[in-house]
């Protein structure tokens, strides 16, 4: 009851304190996609420079073990708009075009952050990459958002022609629509475009979600990018080289929407979240360092991702804070600075506390992960994460053992001890288990009909 109490205190001290204002602030949240934690500069030096995100880092908290809620898109996105693990939303997999190879379905129902802020007076957009449906009822627009512009479906076959599998999933609210140019400008001038129009109307709060596909492959820069990096760093390989200018694209794309806030006198007003939704892709030649692995990944580099909160006036810039939480934890956050409740059920926790320099509670917190995926390596079935108290019970496939590693004396996770410490397995074994049968009774799969 006392570590109850004293988390109330906490967070309602948190909201008072950075809600003190009466102009309830906007929200902006800038999602990249695979964007991994060692191709973000402000965490190390490194052959790519990202000083636009950086600048989101240095003007307020950079989160150095925060992790994607999955190590794949679709399921990251519906925790993130949920604030609940994905297979409690019916999306422990990715959502695709061919039915026959898709693996998940948004449950009706389930309020997404989008809705909840629209409750409170906020009008809602999304701009980019929604992956959560790509037809009735899961468009965005029935989803809490009162504005869409961008692409329904999972990554694009190229950045220019928009296209996936030969489909068009470019959509104007529920338009189709068939835009020229390269999709991370068309998103940075979309959204750059939102925010000036909001800059006139500033008695109505707004949220834009803001989702790049950037930088997943294909790894397409425009050509001027690809030739100064190459020019700048000759000993680059043409793989890395294309990576390097995909994401300083993406950066510069970062600095156009941050100026548009500047422009229109509301940078002062917004709560700016920048993340990615699962770690890069090694095969592309992404950077997880000092991560294990990458995307699809269990082990680090799969799971832990840039994360950035900034709020001038209110959060202090240049802190950093080692707490380990995950990405959802974004949707009691912003719902509590918006003066509403957070539903009891979610398994997200606030962040205000830390925005407003108190400590998080210091009671250890359950970390779960889950993803299902086709083919011969998954064949369909579920594997499974949990971190507990600096412990990791982990597979990266249905069929393999499961691993254990103590990620306080092991961060690189190279010492499995699933054999040597037999209570901590069990321990994560039953706590896995429990999450698991709290996911059962929620279908994943549209029935035929729809």
């Amino acid at each position: 009851m006392r570590i109850l109490f004293t988390l109330f205190a906490c967070l309602s001290f948190a909201a008072t304190t950075l809600g003190a204002d009466s102009q309830r602030p906007n929200f902006l949240i800038i999602y990249a996609d695979d964007l991994g934690y060692g191709d973000v500069s402000a965490y190390h030096d490194s052959d790519v420079h990202t000083p636009n995100i950086d600048k989101i880092a240095a003007q307020g908290i950079k989160f150095t073990s925060m992790r994607a809620n999955c190590t794949v898109c679709s399921p990251s996105r519906a925790a993130l708009l949920t604030g609940r693990y994905p297979d409690l939303v019916g999306v422990p997999g990715v959502i695709r075009t061919n039915q026959a190879n898709s693996w998940g379905y948004l449950k009706p129902g389930t309020a997404t952050l989008a809705n909840e802020l629209k409750e409170v007076g906020y009008h809602t957009a999304i701009i980019g990459k929604w992956h959560l449906g790509l037809k009735s009822p899961n468009t965005p627009t029935e989803r809490g958002f009162d504005h869409f512009h961008g692409f329904l479906g999972d990554m694009m076959d190229s950045y220019t022609t928009h296209r996936r599998e030969g489909h068009n999933y470019m959509r104007l609210n529920e338009q189709e629509i068939d835009p020229a140019g390269h999709a991370t400008e068309l998103f940075a001038r979309w959204a750059a475009d939102y925010i000036t129009a909001r800059g006139t109307k500033k008695d109505e709060p707004f949220f834009l979600y803001l989702a790049f596909n950037a930088p997943h492959f294909p790894i397409e820069p425009p050509q001027a990018y690809f030739e100064r990096v190459k020019q700048q760093q000759p000993n680059l390989s043409e793989k890395r080289a294309k990576n390097v200018a995909f994401v300083q694209h993406l950066d510069d794309a970062v600095g156009k929407v941050l100026a548009s806030l500047e422009k229109a006198g509301l940078a002062e007003n917004t709560v700016v979240y920048f993340g990615s939704d699962n770690g890069g892709s090694l095969p592309h030649a992404q950077n997880n360092d000092p991560w294990r692995d990458g995307k699809q990944s269990h082990y680090d580099g799969g799971l832990k991702v840039p994360f950035f909160v900034r709020w001038p006036g209110h959060i202090e810039p240049g802190q950093t804070s080692d707490y380990e939480g995950l990405n959802f934890d974004i949707f009691p956050t912003f719902l509590e600075l918006a003066g509403a409740k957070p539903a009891d059920d979610l398994n997200a926790v606030s962040l205000t506390p830390i925005l407003s320099g108190k400590p998080m509670p210091a009671q250890p917190r359950e970390l779960y992960f889950v993803r299902r995926e086709g083919g011969m390596r998954y064949g369909g079935k579920s594997y499974q994460a949990i971190i507990y108290n600096g412990w990791k019970l982990m597979q990266n496939d249905p069929y393999s053992p499961l691993e254990l590693y103590n990620l306080k004396e092991d961060p690189q996770e190279q010492n499995d001890l699933a054999k040597s410490e037999r209570q901590m397995f069990r321990q994560l074994q039953q706590a896995m288990q429990r999450q698991i049968q709290a996911a059962g009774s929620v279908p994943w799969q549209a029935d035929q009909e729809d």
